[in-house]
């Protein structure tokens, strides 16, 4: 059975991206990001059109994967220092430097459905510093939340984007194991 809508959001994970020799891009365990509020991408790259007896003969696409905003309760200390770059001192601080550079990751997080989740992952994940804010209490508490305007393209070793998994009959273990690690294609698989 297949769904026939989605809806929610939860188990959002990151994976830091590590570069070995020659190019070669593995990561990091996934940690957890709790408190997903909302996820928006839109697709990148343009369509090109090729025009031949006077009709639109041919459209080519780029898939430069996408671009959007995650938005969270709080991001939690782990991506502030793992993605950010942030150092923790003694005293418990976070501090921000001008001179490090912000990790890419890879971006999983599960999305519901009527019949099944389906769990995603997107490969090549970067994402600019967050902006603050902070308000006073009036009348009641509403919680403020962050948002993350995040980037995502083909990962340069093999161009992949991104992957969709529902759980079946014949991938259950796989499904219920994709946070330990991030999910890579079966290349025995046939569709």
């Amino acid at each position: 059975m297949k769904n026939k809508v989605k809806f929610g959001l939860s188990n959002v994970h990151i994976a830091k991206m590590i570069f070995g020799e020659n190019g070669a891009i593995s990561y990091d365990t996934p940690f957890a990001i709790p408190g997903a509020v909302s996820l928006s991408l839109d697709a990148e790259g343009e369509e090109t059109p090729f025009y031949a007896d006077n009709i639109k003969y041919y459209n080519s696409y780029a898939n430069n994967g996408y671009s959007g905003d995650l938005e969270i309760a709080d991001i939690p200390e782990k991506f502030r220092t793992d993605i950010l770059g942030e150092k923790k001192d003694k005293n418990g601080a976070l501090i921000e430097s001008s001179n490090v550079e912000i990790s890419p990751f890879a971006l999983m997080f599960q999305i519901e459905g009527d019949k099944t989740a389906r769990r995603c992952v997107y490969y090549n994940t970067t994402v600019s510093r967050p902006s603050s804010e902070a308000s006073t209490v009036e009348e009641s508490k509403e919680p403020k939340t962050d948002t993350l305007s995040i980037t995502t393209g083909p990962r340069s070793t093999d161009q992949k984007v991104r992957a969709i998994l529902e759980k079946n009959e014949t991938n259950a273990t796989i499904y219920d194991n994709f946070y330990e690690a991030v999910y890579e294609e079966d290349k025995e698989a046939s569709v």
